[in-house]
């Protein structure tokens, strides 16, 4: 076969593959369209936002396979979680690479990030796309690993992640503090990262204060339960009571918590130290609570009414 012939053959092969990798990442944004985050391929920026990775090393050359790597750095938006090509603008530069695979050319090994035991393209998102179309099962890549204590699993998506390391920072505070052998609470959660470290700095600021009045110093046991009896579960029974939850729908008790003593300590600088929290945890509601959960629970309260109003009817009958 003469090499015109060949290249022939080669650029039309790079084309049905192409068509057909773009055919399945189609099929696969409908397979998804109710849960998109289950095909889109992660973001190494947001995975980092989330694992906050302290320690960056070099480890060279490394044989990778393919199913490791689940992200990009910087071409996240234009594969889906399987690597399939998302947009028609890619074609060019996907056959030329697909053209060079069929050709036997040997290519430059990507770079890549680890984090948590799986990978992140650095630069060669192509050539990952092409050798998954292929079927290769590694590829030849240059490896920067970044430290983590939470492992990334294949098809993992960022708010997965996120849920995650919220529960291996809780199960460290747990262990840390003792919190629930202290209180009998196993239900102090978050909705967001960072947040027990938050919490036991309240404490801690807790403790000093109650220190001022004490002639030895208390120990970490005494605050916690003396906090979470009077500072916590008191504004968790304001929050219940005004039905707060429902003007904040996802949002969990101990966010509420956070957001509501931070807003608290806002009003006390702006109106005194004597503002009360019952007011605090009304006016944060009035100012970014959603109109929905206002109406659900105008809803309650005629529904409440009118479960009096038939109660006592139903008494007056009885009697």
């Amino acid at each position: 076969m003469s090499d015109f012939s060949q290249d022939t053959l080669v650029n039309h092969t790079a084309e049905t593959d192409f068509n057909r990798a773009r055919t399945k990442a189609v099929l696969s944004r409908l397979q998804h369209f109710l849960h998109t985050d289950r095909d889109k391929l992660l973001s190494f920026n947001a995975v980092k936002d989330v694992l906050k990775p302290k320690n960056e090393s070099y480890k060279g050359m490394q044989v990778v396979p393919l199913e490791k790597i689940v992200g990009s750095e910087g071409r996240y938006r234009d594969f889906n979680r399987y690597f399939l090509p998302r947009s028609d603008f890619l074609r060019s530069r996907w056959q030329r690479v697909d053209q060079a695979h069929l050709k036997e050319i040997t290519l430059p090994p990507v770079q890549l990030y680890e984090i948590g035991g799986a990978y992140f393209v650095r630069d060669g998102n192509h050539r990952v796309s092409v050798a998954k179309s292929q079927g290769v099962e590694s590829i030849d890549a240059e490896v920067t690993s970044m430290s983590s204590e939470i492992a990334i699993e294949p098809g993992m998506t960022v708010d997965q992640l996120r849920e995650k390391l919220i529960q291996y920072e809780k199960e460290l505070f747990y262990e840390k503090t003792a919190f629930g052998t202290l209180t009998g609470d196993y239900q102090l959660d978050f909705s967001t990262t960072g947040t027990y470290d938050v919490i036991y700095n309240h404490i801690l600021v807790h403790k000093y204060f109650m220190n001022q009045c004490q002639s030895e110093e208390l120990p970490l046991s005494d605050a916690i339960v003396s906090w979470y009896n009077n500072v916590y579960v008191p504004i968790i029974h304001i929050i219940k009571d005004e039905w707060i939850q429902i003007d904040f729908p996802g949002s969990k008790s101990g966010d509420l918590y956070i957001w509501i003593v931070k807003y608290w300590d806002f009003l006390k600088k702006k109106y005194g130290i004597h503002y009360s929290i019952s007011c605090a945890v009304k006016d944060f509601r009035l100012h970014y609570g959603q109109r929905k959960g206002r109406f659900f629970r105008f809803l309650i309260a005629i529904c409440d009414k009118w479960l009096q109003k038939t109660t006592q009817r139903l008494l007056k009958k009885t009697t």
